[in-house]
């Protein structure tokens, strides 16, 4: 476990905020959107053994970038249960297009809930009631942690189980993403002056942070851009 800390002039007359922050373009915009709401950001890292850490070298540019009182990388190995295209001997996908129902190889199971649960952990050592995700259920690839239900019902379960959520604290699951497209969430990222040079969203990554522009995560991001009319700056292999 790595962490990295930075003084934000004011950040102790904020409210504290836990932000997880992968690397790609919606955690970034998520952790601009906290600071717009007023939050002192800690962003939260989880490497749980994807197939790259392009991804996490990004999340630590994101973090620095937005001022992140905090950053902290968590290490969980996935990879000893696998199940997924990022987790497993299993071949990532790339130029197909999946049925509005299927849930695709590259979901990874459980991700979402333990990196939350992570999240949840620091957030009651820093005495904090709100957390910040960028899951997305409008341009996502089928994901069932990526749904409202999901978050509402792990709202839910925090106020249960921690004594933070006992004592009355009203933990908060903020995904302000859920309900925007992806080109609402470059146009957003444009808005509050995010960086998306610096994010790393595919499942393919080189070690130099190169895209193959052919995955779920690839297409999804570059369709995005087109449809927001705003210009790709992802570096392509």
């Amino acid at each position: 476990m790595t962490s990295r800390g930075a003084d934000m002039h004011g950040s102790s007359d904020k409210k504290k905020a836990v932000v997880l922050v992968s690397g790609g373009m919606d955690s970034a915009v998520v952790i601009a959107m906290a600071r717009e709401q007023g939050f002192a950001p800690y962003a939260l890292s989880v490497d749980y053994g994807q197939r790259h850490t392009s991804e996490l070298e990004a999340a630590a540019r994101v973090a620095a970038q937005q001022g992140a009182i905090a950053h902290k990388t968590v290490r969980i190995d996935l990879r000893s249960i696998g199940g997924s295209a990022l987790t497993d001997d299993i071949d990532v996908p790339l130029d197909e297009v999946a049925g509005d129902e299927a849930i695709p190889v590259t979901y990874v199971p459980a991700r979402n809930t333990i990196m939350l649960s992570v999240a949840l952990g620091w957030a009651e050592v820093l005495g904090s009631a709100d957390l910040f995700c960028g899951v997305n259920a409008v341009d996502y690839s089928g994901y069932p942690d990526c749904r409202p239900e999901f978050i509402s019902a792990f709202e839910r379960l925090a106020n249960l189980a921690t004594k933070a959520g006992v004592e009355g604290a009203g933990i908060r699951v903020h995904a302000p993403l859920q309900h925007l497209s992806k080109a609402d969430i470059a146009r957003e990222g444009v808005r509050l002056g995010v960086d998306f040079a610096a994010t790393v969203s595919c499942y393919l990554a080189d070690d130099a942070g190169r895209a193959c522009g052919h995955c779920d995560a690839c297409r999804l991001r570059a369709d995005g851009f087109a449809a927001a009319g705003i210009a790709d700056p992802t570096r392509y292999v």
